[in-house]
C-alpha cells in the first residue's frame, strides 16, 4: 500500500459522509495520512492509525456514476476501536476511477 497525505477532496468527502450519518470530525477524527489500496486505481484508502484487521462496521454508503457511465459504490467504515478505517470505492467493472466524486454527485444508499 502506498502511504501519503490525505487529499483535500478525500477529506471533504469523508466529512460530507460523516455529516449525513449524524457524526462529525469530533466523533471520528480524519487522519492526515492514508494508505492507498490497489495502488490508488479505484480510489480506496485506509486511514492511518487504523487496523484493517479490526473492521467493525459500515457507517454509510453512497453511489455515483463515474464519467465512463460505470456505477461506483463508496463505503465509509470504522474499526473496533471506533476509529475511521476505510473510504472504500467499488467500481462495478473494477476499472480505474476516472472522476473523483464531489458531494453533489452522490446518492446516499445507507446510513
Amino acid at each position: 500500500m502506498n502511504h501519503r497525505i490525505i487529499r483535500k477532496e478525500e477529506k471533504a468527502l469523508i466529512l460530507f459522509l460523516l455529516s449525513h450519518c449524524g457524526f462529525s470530525a469530533l466523533d471520528y477524527p480524519v487522519a492526515e495520512e492514508v494508505y492507498e489500496y490497489e495502488g490508488g486505481i479505484m480510489g480506496s484508502i485506509n486511514l492511518a492509525g487504523s487496523d484493517p484487521d479490526l473492521y467493525d462496521s459500515d457507517l454509510i454508503q453512497a453511489e455515483y456514476m463515474d464519467s465512463d457511465g460505470i456505477e461506483v459504490v463508496i463505503t465509509l467504515t470504522k474499526d473496533k476501536n471506533n476509529n475511521l478505517l476505510d473510504l472504500d470505492f467499488w467500481k462495478e467493472n473494477f476499472s480505474k476511477l476516472i472522476r473523483y466524486p464531489t458531494p453533489e454527485l452522490l446518492t446516499l444508499l445507507r446510513k
